[in-house]
Formats: C-alpha cells, sequence, structure tokens
C-alpha cells in the first residue's frame, strides 16, 4: 500500500472586492485617482523613463497614498481585511502583538505593449494586486514554480497537467479581483495586448 502526499505548498489568495455594492462606484474613483496621479506625479514619470517602465508606476515616487485621497484609504482598510484572513490561512505566528501591516501601495498603468520582467518583493511577508481596469487581452500575472532553479534533469510537465504541478501558472486579470501570495514568490506579467492600458494597485505588508 502507498499514500502520496503534497508537502510545502505555495499558497494564493484570491477573493474579489467587486461583490460589495458600491464596487462599481468605488472602482471608478480608484480609476480616475490612478489616471490622476499617472498626469501629475512627475517624478514617478520620469522615473519610469529612466528605467524603462512601459507606463506609469508610483512605486518610487509615491509612498503615501492611503492618506494622499481617501479612495486608496478605503482601499487599504478592504485589503487588510484580506491581508488578515490570508495570514492566518498561512499559519504565521505573528506573536500576541504582531500583525501584518501595509507598508507599500503603489499604482500600476501598463500601456499596451509593455510588460514587467519576473522579479520578487524582498523585505516584505505578503504581497499582491488588486485589478482596477483589465481591458480583453490585458497582460495576465504569471506566477513562476519556487522550485524551478532545483528541477535540474526533471522532464517537462504534460500540456494537461493539473494546476498544482505546473512551472508556471497564469492569471487573467478581472476588475475588482485581489490575489496575494508569499513575497518571495517570483512573478512577472506578461505583455500587455490589449488597445489600452491596464491598471491595477499593488502592495506589500511587513511583520510589525
Amino acid at each position: 500500500m502507498s499514500s502520496i502526499r503534497e508537502l510545502f505548498v505555495t499558497k494564493l489568495y484570491e477573493a474579489s472586492l467587486a461583490k460589495a455594492r458600491d464596487f462599481p462606484a468605488f472602482n471608478a474613483e480608484l480609476e480616475e485617482a490612478c489616471l490622476m496621479l499617472a498626469t501629475e506625479d512627475r517624478a514617478g514619470k520620469a522615473w519610469c523613463k529612466t528605467h524603462g517602465y512601459g507606463g506609469y508606476t508610483s512605486y518610487a515616487s509615491l509612498n503615501d497614498l492611503p492618506t494622499r485621497a481617501t479612495v486608496f484609504g478605503d482601499l487599504k482598510r478592504r485589503l487588510d481585511r484580506h491581508a488578515a484572513t490570508f495570514a492566518k490561512s498561512l499559519a504565521f505566528d505573528l506573536g500576541a502583538r504582531g500583525r501584518l501591516v501595509l507598508d507599500g501601495l503603489w499604482v500600476n498603468v501598463l500601456r499596451p505593449g509593455a510588460a514587467h520582467s519576473g522579479h520578487i518583493h524582498p523585505h516584505s511577508v505578503v504581497s499582491g494586486t488588486v485589478y482596477i481596469v483589465a481591458p480583453s487581452g490585458a497582460g495576465c500575472l504569471r506566477l513562476e514554480d519556487p522550485r524551478l532553479a532545483h528541477m535540474m534533469a526533471a522532464p517537462p510537465r504534460l500540456a494537461d497537467a493539473p494546476e498544482s504541478a505546473r512551472a508556471f501558472v497564469r492569471l487573467d486579470p478581472v476588475p475588482g479581483t485581489v490575489y496575494m501570495w508569499e513575497s518571495w514568490l517570483r512573478h512577472e506579467v506578461l505583455v500587455n495586448a490589449a488597445k489600452a492600458p491596464r491598471i491595477s494597485v499593488s502592495f506589500n505588508y511587513a511583520w510589525r
């Protein structure tokens, strides 16, 4: 008699803000705020030009979005609830007074034809993205199996392999969708093949 156990599972948290009654108005306000920053944030636009970012991101220029605009503060409160739920599912021992604290929130406006190469989020515990605008064909999020570099001579996986056995998993963006993962998980944004920008807000949580 034999058995197979699944060990060292990589978890992905998925939820939707679109279920809330106020989502259409809330999402429209988020979109307006993101586009306003993309127009007015000169430092952010300069950074994107220097570093070859295809569109706009506030990652390197603004670190106070939750206090800069009410709608981002509202978004933080909604994300905090999801982060707490995810942390519980990960069995984190945060200590008697410890908790996950949002320490980074930034806007991404990815123009058509642009992408974001593979990366991780150092110095954070949980990272994620919430999608504001995702036109048909917008670049999907691709997650990479963290064991990939250690597989050496392993054969490729079958085309119809279950999601849990794939080397890469693609997630297609939908407005209101929230994805969260542990910050060490390597991920990338594939080319935006849509005819309009894809707008999202990304974030990091740290243990405090």
